[in-house]
């Protein structure tokens, strides 16, 4: 049976002042192809009857997660998504690229947070006061719901992404290194939205013939 995440984090916080409490998390650090998407939530001041449907993100069916994604958008006090595209993924690493979303996505929220709860990390950039919770995506509802908000949005991104680049199955996979992704890899080379800094994808450019990996090499510096 899933955990069913609480309010322990954000009730403690209330009581010591805090009204604006902003859960923090991303998804897509361990893809292949596409950006890692931070999400950022404050919830409701009230409870909502939805609040017990929430779940990692990872724990939902694709239905589940666009109906809560709903809800958290119409009734959340913010919501707001921070995205960092492959290129810069590739320049600065995926650790530092998975921050950079996080301080955007807080950037972008139209009522500043006082405090963030993040799930498993802090941000030293970030002035804010702040907490990092492990496995918070399940034991923390605010970043329960963030993590709803960053996977529908990355997952919409790369059903987008499926119809400009097709072959790849982006729109199954949404990137990851499955099976599937990786014999498609192997057959078609990277396509301008794969992560070169990514290990299964430099083998795959190492595997193919000098005049072929050079060429998917340069068609990704194209785009």
């Amino acid at each position: 049976m899933s955990q069913s995440p609480n309010l322990v984090n954000e009730d403690e916080l209330k009581l010591q002042g805090y009204e604006f409490i902003a859960g923090i998390d991303e998804v897509g650090r361990g893809a292949l192809a596409g950006p890692v998407v931070a999400g950022a939530v404050i919830l409701p001041r009230n409870y909502s009857p939805w609040f017990e449907l929430v779940r990692d993100s990872k724990e939902l069916s694709p239905k589940k997660r666009e109906c809560l994604f709903r809800s958290i958008n119409q009734e959340a006090i913010a919501v707001a998504v921070g995205i960092i595209s492959h290129q810069v993924i590739d320049t600065v690493n995926i650790f530092e690229a998975t921050k950079l979303a996080m301080m955007q996505a807080i950037e972008k929220m139209p009522e500043q947070p006082q405090f963030l709860l993040i799930d498993g990390l802090t941000l030293s950039q970030c002035s804010i006061p702040q907490k990092g919770i492990i496995k918070g995506d399940k034991l923390c509802l605010s970043i329960a719901c963030a993590s709803i908000v960053a996977k529908v949005t990355r997952d919409h991104i790369m059903e987008e992404l499926d119809k400009a680049y097709p072959g790849y199955s982006l729109a199954r996979h949404k990137g990851y290194a499955t099976e599937e992704h990786i014999s498609r890899l192997k057959q078609l080379g990277p396509s301008p939205i794969h992560r070169l800094s990514f290990a299964p994808v430099r083998n795959v450019i190492a595997s193919r013939s000098p005049e072929r990996s050079e060429g998917a090499a340069k068609q990704v510096q194209i785009k």
